[in-house]
């Protein structure tokens, strides 16, 4: 038997201000986004934002329905609106920050699983790494190079 460890690195912003132009521009497109989000049942609100590499930018948020297996994360709707309106072009970083509504929270909080599949998928499929910034109600932004560093053995294309 081998026993194998996975680590991984990340970067800690003490705010958006220590971020380059471009990556703050991106936060703040999607705080912005935070506002559109339809969470009456979790009222947990996520916003994102996407720039593809030719400086594009696409956004979205979360959207709940009743019917739970039915909502999805502003993350998979930013990801999907770029890959609609630009599909052959490679997504350069993603933002993503969230507001509970209930509650304060101060860490970022990082994707979901599907969501880190999803970001996965757009990775193999433009064989590109995307940027990962997340934020919440504190001050730190965290930047994290790949998905593949927040999604070891993912599952791709490769395997079917």
């Amino acid at each position: 038997m081998n026993t194998i460890q996975s680590t991984f690195t990340y970067k800690v912003y003490e705010s958006t201000d220590e971020l380059s132009s471009e990556d703050k521009q991106l936060m703040e497109s999607a705080i912005d986004q935070l506002k559109n989000a339809y969470a009456p049942y979790s009222n947990f609100h996520v916003g994102a934002s996407v720039r593809l590499t030719d400086g594009d930018t696409f956004v979205g948020c979360n959207q709940e329905n009743a019917s739970y297996p039915l909502c999805i994360c502003g993350e998979r709707v930013a990801l999907y609106n770029a890959g609609s309106n630009k599909p052959n072009v490679p997504i350069e970083a993603l933002a993503i920050t969230i507001k509970n509504m209930k509650a304060r929270i101060e860490k970022p909080v990082s994707p979901c699983g599907a969501c880190r599949q999803v970001i996965s998928e757009f990775e193999f499929r433009h064989k590109h790494k995307i940027k990962i910034l997340l934020k919440s109600d504190g001050p730190e932004v965290y930047e994290i190079d790949s998905v593949q560093d927040i999604l070891p053995l993912g599952f791709n294309g490769t395997f079917l």
